[in-house]
């Protein structure tokens, strides 16, 4: 595991399992909640992608990064996909007792934007903040109002999994040899073109730590009559986030609403209106033969879905922010940090509020890539 200056891991015993967390040297754990901030990652990639991140936050805050079940060096447990994502936010819940983190802000990237979305249905939290969040309503297989296009949920789930990326998770391949190495993969898919990194081995590293074991990345996927062929089975990541089993869409009801920021890059290629990793996009732009046009297996409208579900959520008195970064990819606090960061720290009401300022001893620097 490749830790950056200042960035210490362990491995924290839960009475679910062995979860590994990134931590600061010099946070203190009896820091407030209102200055505890939990970074929860995407789906194939580690806390290792909130290191940079990790770093560059005022040292008055304490912050967290947490492995998910079957990533990084958290225990590979297999995960219950009929619970949607609950099994990683039981866990995460978990994990914050154990360091006794009673509440605090959560920011969640992508699958872990679900994750924190189904934590706040359960548990209190002081604020949300969702980076190319899932949709409220899953991954694949839903009209905009979130209604499933068919019962069975066919075409999402573990069976979407490109075979050969899943053999080259296995094989540790770290060449961008093919378009489905996970090199390849983090910059088609992960990142908006032309952003490069002196950390990409990193983020590398960290693609490779999932777990390809039963119960684990991508699945179980079943046989079905319906186009294009599979649905999802009851095991693993991809499953979980199927809309037959996902739906944190209750959000908009809870009785105290923390408040939301939402920030995604408008180049964003896996969580977009027209995602290159939903089936039904594909298949009308040909890619997946035998699409059977656009009133049975329509793309799923991800963007526009959070959008919707995010202003009933403000309708009700919940308090939301949007940042949509011109140009940015599924990773906007690697391509942009210094966006990310100050929309952070204003969110969390570190800086920007005069209820709370920033402490004057602290400087924010921002580097000349910023």
């Amino acid at each position: 595991m490749t830790l950056f200056d200042g960035i210490t891991a362990r491995l924290v015993e839960t009475d679910r399992l062995g979860v590994n967390v990134l931590e600061r040297v010099g946070d203190d754990p009896a820091t407030a909640a209102e200055h505890t901030v939990v970074f929860v990652h995407g789906n194939v990639s580690s806390s290792l992608f909130w290191q940079e991140i990790m770093q560059d936050l005022p040292s008055e805050l304490r912050v967290v990064a947490v492995d998910l079940r079957g990533f990084g060096r958290t225990e590979h447990t297999p995960i219950d996909a009929t619970r949607g994502v609950r099994d990683f936010s039981d866990d995460l819940y978990a994990t914050l007792q154990a360091l006794g983190i009673a509440e605090a802000h959560l920011v969640g990237w992508s699958l872990g934007g679900g994750v924190v979305m189904q934590y706040a249905l359960d548990h209190p939290v002081r604020s949300l903040t969702l980076q190319s969040p899932v949709s409220p309503y899953g991954f694949g297989g839903t009209r905009r109002d979130g209604s499933r296009v068919n019962d069975d949920a066919a075409g999402t789930g573990a069976g979407v999994a490109n075979d050969d990326f899943v053999q080259r998770l296995i094989d540790h391949d770290t060449t961008a040899d093919a378009p489905t190495s996970p090199r390849s993969v983090f910059r088609s898919s992960y990142v908006a073109p032309g952003y490069t990194s002196e950390h990409e081995d990193v983020w590398v590293e960290a693609m490779l730590s999932t777990s390809t074991a039963g119960g684990n990345y991508p699945g179980d996927a079943v046989a079905t009559a319906t186009w294009p062929g599979f649905a999802p089975g009851t095991t693993g990541v991809l499953n979980t986030l199927s809309p037959k089993y996902f739906d944190v869409s209750a959000i908009v009801d809870l009785a105290d609403k923390p408040p939301i920021l939402w920030i995604h890059g408008t180049a964003d290629a896996i969580v977009s209106d027209t995602s290159f990793s939903d089936l039904n996009h594909l298949g009308s732009l040909g890619v997946v033969p035998g699409w059977p046009g656009a009133d049975i297996a329509p793309a799923q409208p991800m963007v526009s879905q959070t959008r919707d579900v995010l202003a009933v959520y403000s309708e009700k008195g919940g308090e939301v922010t949007e940042l949509a970064v011109d140009g940015a990819g599924h990773s906007v606090h690697l391509e942009r940090p210094a966006q990310f960061r100050r929309a952070l720290l204003t969110h969390i009401g570190y800086v920007g509020r005069p209820a709370d300022p920033a402490p004057p001893t602290e400087a924010i620097i921002l580097r000349s890539a910023d």
